[in-house]
């Protein structure tokens, strides 16, 4: 089994899930749930995790959570581990409670958060357990609606401030934000994850890409990092070339394009598409501009510097 791509860095957002091995169950009774809300609360005192949405199921669970301080290894290690101990002890087992590792998403936060709460809130429902999130006693929704007092360590305001809007209460607004994806079960925001490691646009997917992953080295062991240095970077050059080159924007699209031809890895189409132009225009544009640079020196230095820079 391939080991998972870890980004950490402070500020980062996940969503988290863990399984029971073999699928079996991990939440045997109230107690047991009520002993793994304790490590959510611990690992925010002990770690700086911020938990925004949780939901307990009966052999996994799903986590929003939030790592000020870039350690989502330590926070998950806390959890699972002093989860297991706990539940060995006293159900009288030993070994590994968790099936593998975690699986840990990468989100944008500003562009999903607000869906994976919804989609996380209704995993009860889609599971027939209940028929409204409501009744469901084991996850964050019932404090997202003011039904109960939410504990000290649970954070909602960060996704309750996309909802302050009309003469209708946050807490309405959500209710009806969630309530109207009741019945489709196939709307999964995760479906959209890239690479199996993170769920944001292109521009935050090449971001993170070039700011914490551009050094390692491991792709063998690591796929999902090649999936990801594969992603369209056709924007990124762009605006790379723009800064770095300072030329007219009749220059800096030939030299955008050209580089990508080269070096993105991308189809002549997702290139034409991006450029407005057809297929076989983009060789041809390519070509010339590599004429182009072959007689101007000033201008291949540049390019190889946008090379450099992109690591392409």
């Amino acid at each position: 089994m391939a080991r998972p791509l870890r980004i950490e860095y402070p500020g980062a957002y996940y969503h988290i899930t863990s399984r029971g091995n073999e699928r079996k169950t991990i939440f045997k009774n109230k107690s047991d749930r009520k002993s793994f809300l304790s490590y959510l609360k611990s690992a925010c005192q002990r770690y700086g995790a911020i938990i925004h949405v949780y939901c307990l199921m009966n052999n996994h669970y799903h986590l929003l959570l939030e790592t000020p301080k870039g350690n989502l290894s330590k926070v998950m290690h806390h959890i699972n581990s002093a989860y297991t101990t706990c539940h060995n002890a006293k159900h009288k087992r030993a070994g590994h409670l968790f099936q593998g590792r975690y699986k840990a998403i990468l989100i944008e936060a500003d562009a999903y958060a607000g869906e994976l709460s919804r989609y996380i809130h209704l995993n009860p429902v889609r599971a027939g357990m209940v028929d409204m999130p409501e009744k469901y006693a084991w996850s964050s929704y019932q404090y997202y609606i003011g039904k109960k007092k939410k504990p000290d360590w649970l954070a909602i305001d960060f996704i309750h401030h996309y909802f302050e809007h009309d003469k209708l209460s946050v807490q309405e607004n959500y209710a009806n934000f969630v309530l109207a994806k009741i019945f489709n079960k196939s709307d999964n925001p995760l479906e959209n994850t890239f690479a199996s490691t993170i769920l944001g646009n292109e521009s935050f997917i090449n971001k993170i890409t070039e700011k914490y992953l551009s050094n390692i080295k491991k792709d063998r062991e690591l796929p999902a990092l090649k999936e990801l240095k594969k992603i369209n970077r056709i924007g990124l050059v762009y605006e790379e070339v723009n800064i770095l080159m300072g030329e007219s924007k009749s220059i800096s699209k030939k030299a955008a394009l050209y580089i990508c031809h080269r070096f993105s890895g991308k189809s002549l189409k997702e290139i034409g598409d991006y450029f407005g132009i057809c297929e076989s225009a983009v060789t041809l544009a390519s070509y010339r501009f590599k004429m182009v640079i072959k007689r101007d020196r000033k201008l291949r230095k540049n390019i190889e510097l946008i090379i450099e820079k992109l690591k392409l």
